[in-house]
């Protein structure tokens, strides 16, 4: 019998990683360093061309949902108005600066991206008006097809404004040579990455769609940047050496599930052991995958592209929310595949309209043409408050007793 895995060094590494990025911002910002908050979708390689600290409101969020500290921070905002109907991101963010509790140093720019979600303009417009300062907003089209000479034209002279703006703010010229150096770095992380989910492959997996969400932070917050490859590498080489000798998370695996939405970051560890008692892997996940890869695939993205900006403009379609129906069922069709699924857990999240609102006629479509049962639950991504863990396992136990029935 497969031996449990017991927990992984590289979230060791984790902690202290994201620890020490969070206090070197702080400090930098408070010695004078200019400040930019932007969305997930920003491309933080051309930020490595002109050394600003760099900070990010929804991995600020995501992180207070995993440690139980969400709430409070949510409250704050809706004591000020805002509704309880918006993204619990939005709101958890909102309640940390407006209530002035900590969290992220004040910003001199932000820059917020469509290529989530149009919410991050709105949300990210309270900043600008609680902050006074400059708000650029990059506009990325949405995608039915791989990406279009014309949009990637459109969001390449984007990049040129946004670079220009910087310039002018921070007075110095945009270092081309650094910004290169952190596009290549992000590249080879993305290699690490992509190695370290293709384990979800093995029988047992090697990981579960727990380590994939709690590993993409260094992704978000520092990207290219040789700490981001080196915890990857890290990462992928202990899954290698716990598969190798047999150490599997769920080692008495008997079903496979693949989840279709944002991380449940408040039920990560309770979700994780309730499943592996039912001897229940969730092996891999859409969020997550999308890294390193566009348009409706999951292998590492390969480009002809030369470096520079024109290269990080073709990988701007690359996260989930920006695509249409059949770009969404491509990639999870080929991870049904890959990684021997028995079922699909999908997500109606409250918080995330974009994410979920194809979720239904994508659900049906996968059963239909592949023939693998699926639920839809309902949860917040952030705020506890709309979780029923009862109403959850209900309709997961019933997927899986509909996989055991054959």
């Amino acid at each position: 019998m497969a031996a449990a895995a017991p927990r992984l060094k590289s979230s060791n590494n984790l902690r202290r990683i994201m620890a020490e990025n969070y206090i070197s911002c702080a400090s930098r910002a408070q010695d004078g360093k200019f400040v930019v908050w932007i969305a997930i979708g920003v491309p933080v390689d051309i930020l490595r061309g002109f050394d600003v600290v760099v900070s990010v409101p929804e991995n600020f969020a995501a992180a207070s949902a995993a440690k139980a500290s969400a709430v409070n921070l949510a409250q704050d905002a809706e004591a000020e108005g805002y509704s309880m109907d918006l993204c619990s991101y939005a709101r958890i963010s909102l309640g940390s600066a407006l209530g002035e509790k900590g969290g992220l140093p004040r910003p001199d720019l932000l820059i917020s991206c469509t290529d989530n979600c149009s919410l991050l303009v709105k949300w990210f417009d309270v900043f600008r008006r609680e902050y006074d300062v400059p708000h650029f907003v990059l506009d990325v089209p949405f995608c039915y097809t791989p990406q279009r000479e014309k949009d990637l034209n459109y969001i390449l002279n984007q990049y040129q404004e946004l670079t220009a703006l910087l310039e002018r703010m921070t007075g110095r010229p945009f270092n081309e040579g650094a910004f290169v150096r952190a596009q290549r770095l992000t590249f080879e992380g993305f290699g690490h990455w992509k190695r370290f989910l293709s384990f979800a492959a093995h029988r047992p997996s090697g990981i579960t769609a727990f380590d994939m969400f709690m590993h993409m932070a260094p992704f978000i917050t520092l990207r290219g940047t040789e700490t981001m490859v080196e915890h990857f590498r890290m990462l992928a080489d202990e899954i290698q050496e716990r598969v190798a000798g047999g150490v599997f998370p769920v080692p008495n695996e008997q079903y496979r599930l693949l989840w279709g939405n944002i991380a449940p970051w408040h039920q990560i560890k309770k979700m994780s052991a309730r499943l592996a008692e039912m001897d229940t892997n969730l092996v891999y996940a859409t969020y997550g995958s999308c890294i390193g890869s566009v348009e409706g695939e999951i292998d590492p993205f390969v480009t002809d592209a030369p470096e520079g900006l024109q290269r990080t403009a073709r990988l701007q379609n690359s996260t989930v929310c920006p695509y249409g129906l059949e770009l969404r069922h491509r990639a999870m069709s080929r991870m049904i595949e890959r990684f021997a699924i028995d079922g699909v857990v999908f997500s109606s999240n409250i918080s995330c309209k974009p994410y979920s609102l194809m979720q239904l006629d994508l659900m049906n479509r996968i059963k239909r043409e592949h023939n693998v049962p699926a639920v839809m639950i309902d949860l917040d991504h952030a705020d506890v408050r709309k979780y029923s863990e009862a109403n959850t396992f209900l309709r997961i136990e019933a997927l899986i007793e509909e996989i055991a029935r054959g």
